[in-house]
């Protein structure tokens, strides 16, 4: 509710959502600038179409005896960059930053040295790059983002948030138990009622910080060069996603 805060949801879509006092306006359409719930301000957003969708499409398809804890054991011995395994997660075509119902998902450098972990620690990857691409717009835009928050349920995952902190190359905190969604209404319920003044002063009463993943340099500088390489592909790709749509 504050220029500069900004949070990252990860649940079946992915979203980027930051404050803004000003009405800030991406000309191409990648993102969309909306009212805020405080008055005279508004936030800008970024959606991913697959963010958790894609974890629990592999999950339910590839993956069914590991529940989630077992996943995060899993990848935590994969290394960062997956061992050269790049997941581009258009599950459902993507909206932030292609705004193309046509494009795929896609295994990038599968080999036979790739294990099932290695591929579940690439979609998180994958994921994660795909809301870099929408944290990467706010920073044109000069929507500049000081305060990150994590939520949704992939945030429960310390090691997705720190993913996610690597690439931003900012701190993403995490709250406490009850956050999300279901805490907002309750917060906007409170103000309409007369309980609390105004938005931001519930918000600082109710929403506070749990944990905090800072980002480490070199992990950054690491991902910088593998999400250019994420982004070649989807621009090698999509003519290729047309042809694919015409069969």
């Amino acid at each position: 509710m504050e220029d500069g805060k900004a949070f990252t949801t990860i649940g079946t879509s992915g979203v980027v959502f930051a404050h803004t006092n000003n009405p800030v306006i991406d000309p191409q359409g990648r993102v969309h600038t909306f009212c805020c719930a405080v008055p005279g301000c508004w936030h800008v957003m970024g959606v991913t179409q697959a963010a958790g969708l894609s974890l629990k499409w592999f999950r339910e398809n590839l993956a069914e005896n590991m529940d989630f804890d077992a996943i995060n054991q899993a990848i935590a011995g994969v290394p960062r960059g997956s061992r050269r395994l790049i997941y581009l997660p258009y599950l459902m075509g993507e909206r932030t930053p292609h705004l193309n119902p046509d494009c795929r998902g896609v295994f990038f450098g599968l080999s036979a040295m790739h294990k099932r972990a290695d591929m579940l620690r690439a979609v998180m990857e994958g994921v994660s790059f795909s809301l870099l691409d929408c944290w990467n717009i706010l920073q044109e835009m000069n929507i500049k983002v000081k305060d990150m928050m994590a939520c949704g349920g992939g945030s429960k995952s310390p090691l997705w948030r720190q993913m996610l902190a690597n690439m931003y190359g900012c701190p993403v905190k995490v709250g406490g138990e009850g956050g999300g969604a279901v805490l907002g209404a309750a917060i906007l319920a409170g103000v309409a009622a007369g309980i609390y003044e105004d938005v931001p002063t519930a918000c600082r009463r109710f929403v506070g910080t749990a944990s905090v993943c800072q980002p480490k340099p070199e992990a950054h500088e690491y991902y910088g060069k593998v999400h250019q390489l994420y982004n070649k592909l989807y621009n090698q790709l999509k003519e290729c996603y047309k042809d694919l749509a015409s069969l």
